[in-house]
């Protein structure tokens, strides 16, 4: 399981990027990613494409 460091604050960019803390929360609620603690997210395996892209987007 990759861990991923977040960034502190989201920069609400148009798409959010990769280590944005609002696209890890998305994958955490689609169930690619679990929350250690802090900053620190698990990646439960490589998520879809189509799912980061969602995630991503709004």
């Amino acid at each position: 399981m990759p861990v991923v460091t977040v960034k502190k604050k989201c920069c609400e960019d148009k798409p959010r990027c990769k280590k944005c803390p609002v696209t890890m929360h998305r994958l955490t609620k689609a169930g690619f990613a679990e929350r250690l603690g802090g900053r620190r997210y698990a990646l439960t395996g490589k998520p879809p494409r189509k799912v980061v892209k969602a995630a991503r987007a709004r």
